[in-house]
């Protein structure tokens, strides 16, 4: 029983850290698909983008933090280690192309490749700077 409320709680914290994320993700990832598109583009998707973006990115880091054994604090170790890396730019690609594919304009076109490489880009650059201040 006590291991089935570990993973229940387990599970809940992920998606409550996940839509957080998600939110302040989709608040940057509106305003520069809005600049970059030059066009309105449908917030719910891109949260929607974002949520199951930072979801499945939560478990990339998760993992290689379990690979690396680095889970608790100082993660200086972890910023340094070369699969850490590789599993970021594993999570900008999913990230990519989540929002391609994901976020229509207003207009009902596709959002181009480019504009969700470009909000991926200052979506982890931001979030990169944020965790090594707090590292």
């Amino acid at each position: 029983m006590t291991t089935l409320l570990t993973v229940i709680s387990t599970l809940l914290w992920w998606v409550l850290y996940s839509s957080i994320a998600a939110l302040a993700f989709a608040l940057v990832g509106w305003c520069v698909l809005r600049w970059t598109e030059r066009c309105a583009v449908v917030f719910n998707r891109i949260y929607l983008a974002c949520l199951l973006w930072a979801m499945v990115g939560l478990l990339l880091v998760a993992g290689v933090a379990a690979y690396e054994g680095h889970l608790h604090p100082p993660y200086a170790a972890l910023l340094n280690s070369g699969l850490l890396r590789a599993a970021l730019v594993l999570d900008m690609l999913i990230g990519s192309v989540l929002l391609w594919r994901l976020v229509p304009r207003i207009d009902a076109h596709r959002i181009r490749p480019g504009s969700a490489c470009m909000a991926v880009a200052v979506i982890t650059a931001l979030g990169f700077g944020v965790a090594t201040s707090l590292a």
